[in-house]
Formats: structure tokens, C-alpha cells, sequence
């Protein structure tokens, strides 16, 4: 073999181990995913969905398992993320981009071209074979770029992934309340036809008059007016958390646990929670990988729009006489190179230098809209905490003083029977209040965990489609 064979089919070896060295994830990027939502998802280990069949089927015996029991907010979590369509969607979609970004790093086939002419004295064969040189010069380049976009959309998946985590909780926070605060409501309609049966009784006797029991009755007709609005509110915090959970049907017909947590001894420091949220937040980091692809593309982008494809191409060609036989063989190659008459790239370098100026502004944005959000929401959280506080140590025990000196009174014949009802109906619905308040706080600590470690919603979306702009892939087309 020649050296100029070998060095040909040195060239082809070292472009088809660099195309080789790509491949798609096996899981489909999944345990990425999983690695940035472990300590993103409110202290719950909970497993993103399996690819694997045998893995699907031992995680839907889990989840049967778990609604058998009372559903509590650790075990919806981990429901959701291992149940939920539209996760299981977004984890596909970046299963979808991996093989994306693996197909355009993959160098394109070269181009045989095969052809015959005669005529009346000669036939001619040609034979060529043509690769584009310049995918396989930025090959390295390109291959980093597209890791870039893929960690991008990584952390986009990541941040779905948390954001579900967080609607689980506050799903199941509001259907338990809700739960809690209609049996509560049950009990004031219990008063309530008490009071009402027992004006019945004493209008009919004489003794009350029908304005007093109109009274009565009107009591009555609130309360199962505000029973019947908090059954609703139950029954569609429930619906939402189904709609979380990814169940429906009869799997829908679990049990909830019987309460919410209780309230935390100490609250959580407003110290360092801003460098938690510049260093955690998914949303930042995003914006920081972002402004580092557009300024490492800059320098290239100039080149691609001037030279746009350069190829290479080696011909074989063969001419033989039809009279005499004599063949004639002809090789050679040659070399395509685009002349920047035209286009010098001027637009293309300040398209690039404004999208890494986009960039910078985007992370500087993200880095102050993060900095207020995690000010905002431990704000909020701190003052539902003393609000859920007070409710629980002030107020409902001072009802329920009431509620005792009340019936003492009434034993003393010193209060009447409509005293008692009337305080009987107060203290209940000091109890709601107090478990509306307790569910507040936890809400508002779900949305502070939000801010210090995930993002808001839509925040890494936009970035996306901020930078859905790349810069051109040279063409597989030509030499």
C-alpha cells in the first residue's frame, strides 16, 4: 500500500473513531435527572420512572402498595414522580434530545458517486468519493457545544421534575385540610339543627316566636350553605392531587393521613438563605451553563458563516478506447472551498456578541429575580409560622376557655342553651381557622424549599427558548 493510501485510510480510521465515541445515554439521561432532584424534592428519595419493563411493573406493585395504605406526603411524592404522564413525557423528550445531539455530532456518510459516458470512440468511468472536511474539523467543537445544551436541558427536566415534587405537596396539603376543615364544618351543622330543633320545639310551645326561629333556621342555612363549600373544596383538592399523582379510577379511592404535620419547633434562618439560592437554584445554573456555550460558540461563528462547508473528495476515473482497448486511468482528489465574496461573517460575529450579551443579562435577571424570590418567600414563611402559632396556642385554647366558662354558666342556669349552641359553633370554627393557618405555613414552606433550591415556574423554560439560536451546522450536503 502507498503512503498516500495509507494516509487516506488513516484519516478515515481517526473520523470514525471520533464519530464512534459518541452514544446515547442508556437510560436516557435519567439518572442526571435523578442526581439533581435527590436533595431538591423536600427530603423525599423518591426514584424517577424505570425504562426498563420489569423495573415499570415492581413500580406500579409499589405504588398499589402505597395507596393501600393512608397516602401521606412523603409516599404522594414518590407516587408522583414515579406515576406522573407529564414527567414521563419530559423524561422521553430528553431521551429524544440525547439521541438528537448524538446524531449531529455523528459525521454524515460520505458521497459515492458512480458515472458512465461514451461515445463513438472512448468509454469512460468515474468513480468519486467525497466526505465534508469541515465536520469533521469542528467535530471536537460541535461535540462540546451540544453536551452544553444537552446539561441545559438536563437541569430543565430537573427543574419539572422538582416543580411536580412541590405541587404534589401542596396538593396533598390542601386535599388533607380540606378533609379536616369539612368534618370540622360537620360539626357546626350539628349544632346548628340542634339549635334550630329546639326552637321548633319551643315556637310550637309558645314560648319562642317566629322571628326567633327564622333566627334559628337562618344559622341553619349557613352552615349547611358552608358545609356544602367545603365539600366541594375537599372533593377538587382532591381531583388535584389525583391529577399529580397520575391515578384515576379506582386507584383514586385511597385514604388520606388523618392530619398535617405538625409545626416545627424553630423556624428556618434568613442567614446565607440568598448564597443557597445563587449556588443551589436550577434556574441559576442554567443561566450560568447558558452564558458559557454562547461565549465559547462567539469565536466560531464568524468562521461558519464565511467558509460555511469545506470538502474533500478523491476521484478514480478509467477511459478505455473502443477501438484499440487502451485504458487510461486518472486519479486525484480535490479540495471545495467556498470564496467569501459576499458574506464575510460580519452579521453572523454581531449576532454572536448579542447573544452572549442576551446571556450575561439573562443570568444577571435570573441571579437578582432569585435573590427576591428567596427574600419573598422566607418572608411569607416566617409570618405564616407566627400566624399558625398564635391560632394554635392563643386562639383556639382561648375559645375553648370560653367554650368551658360557658357551660359552667349554663349548669349555673346563668347562660342559656342558645349561649352554649352559638360558642359551640365559635369554637369550631376557631379549630378551622387553626388548621387553615397550619396548612398556610406548610405551603409557604414548600414554596420557600422552591426558591432556595429549584426555581420558579417557567424560569429555566424561558432560557430555552431564549436559546433555541445556535450557531449553523455545517452542512452535510456537497464535497
Amino acid at each position: 500500500m502507498s503512503a498516500t493510501m495509507q494516509q487516506r485510510v488513516a484519516l478515515l480510521a481517526t473520523a470514525a473513531v471520533l464519530a464512534g465515541c459518541a452514544s446515547v445515554s442508556p437510560d436516557g439521561l435519567r439518572g442526571d435527572v435523578a442526581q439533581l432532584t435527590a436533595s431538591r424534592t423536600g427530603g423525599v428519595q423518591a426514584p424517577l420512572p424505570p425504562t426498563d419493563p420489569a423495573a415499570r411493573a415492581q413500580a406500579q406493585e409499589s405504588i398499589a402498595r402505597w395507596l393501600a395504605e393512608p397516602l401521606t406526603q412523603e409516599a404522594a411524592v414518590r407516587i408522583a414522580l414515579l406515576n406522573n404522564p407529564g414527567l414521563q413525557a419530559r423524561l422521553a423528550a430528553l431521551g429524544v434530545a440525547d439521541a438528537e445531539r448524538v446524531q449531529a455530532i455523528t459525521l454524515p456518510n460520505p458521497h459515492l458517486t458512480l458515472g458512465r459516458f461514451a461515445n463513438s470512440h472512448e468509454r469512460e468511468i468515474e468513480r468519486t468519493l467525497a466526505f465534508s472536511l469541515l465536520n469533521l474539523i469542528t467535530l471536537p467543537w460541535r461535540t462540546e457545544r451540544l453536551a452544553e445544551r444537552m446539561q441545559i436541558a438536563t437541569l430543565q427536566t430537573a427543574q419539572d421534575a422538582v416543580t411536580l415534587a412541590a405541587d404534589t405537596r401542596r396538593a396533598w396539603l390542601r386535599a388533607v385540610a380540606a378533609e379536616q376543615v369539612a368534618a370540622t364544618h360537620d360539626r357546626m351543622v350539628e349544632a346548628a339543627e340542634a339549635g334550630t330543633e329546639l326552637a321548633r320545639r319551643m315556637a310550637r310551645a309558645g314560648n319562642w316566636s317566629r322571628l326567633q326561629l327564622a333566627r334559628e333556621q337562618t344559622v341553619l342555612h349557613e352552615a349547611n350553605s358552608q358545609r356544602a363549600r367545603a365539600r366541594l373544596a375537599a372533593a377538587t383538592a382532591r381531583e388535584e392531587l389525583n391529577r399529580r399523582l397520575g391515578v384515576w379510577g379506582t386507584q383514586g379511592q385511597y385514604r388520606l393521613a388523618g392530619q398535617l404535620p405538625p409545626l416545627p419547633a424553630t423556624a428556618l434562618p434568613a442567614d446565607g438563605i440568598e448564597a443557597t439560592a445563587l449556588r443551589e437554584r436550577l434556574d441559576v445554573q442554567a443561566a450560568r451553563r447558558e452564558l458559557d456555550t454562547q461565549a465559547a460558540r462567539q469565536g466560531w461563528s464568524r468562521a461558519g458563516a464565511v467558509f460555511g462547508d469545506i470538502g474533500l473528495a478523491y476521484s478514480r476515473n478509467t477511459t478505455a478506447e473502443r477501438d484499440g482497448g487502451h485504458r487510461d486511468i486518472t486519479r486525484g482528489w480535490e479540495l471545495e472551498l467556498p470564496l467569501p465574496l459576499f458574506d464575510w461573517g460580519g452579521a453572523a460575529r454581531t449576532r454572536a456578541q448579542a447573544e452572549v450579551e442576551q446571556a450575561a443579562a439573562q443570568l444577571q435577571d435570573t441571579a437578582v429575580r432569585a435573590r427576591s424570590e428567596v427574600r419573598s418567600a422566607w418572608l411569607t414563611y416566617r409570618t405564616a409560622l407566627d400566624l399558625a402559632r398564635q391560632q394554635q396556642s392563643e386562639v383556639v385554647p382561648l375559645r375553648q376557655f370560653i367554650s368551658d366558662e360557658t357551660l359552667l354558666r349554663y349548669n349555673g342556669m346563668l347562660a342559656s342553651v342558645w349561649d352554649l349552641l352559638a360558642e359551640a359553633r365559635n369554637s369550631t370554627q376557631a379549630v378551622a381557622g387553626a388548621i387553615e393557618a397550619q396548612r398556610d405555613f406548610w405551603l409557604a414552606e414548600t414554596d420557600l424549599q422552591l426558591a432556595l433550591t429549584g426555581s420558579t415556574l417557567g424560569a429555566t423554560r424561558s432560557l430555552g427558548a431564549s436559546s433555541s439560536g445556535t450557531a449553523p451546522t455545517p452542512s452535510s450536503q456537497g464535497h
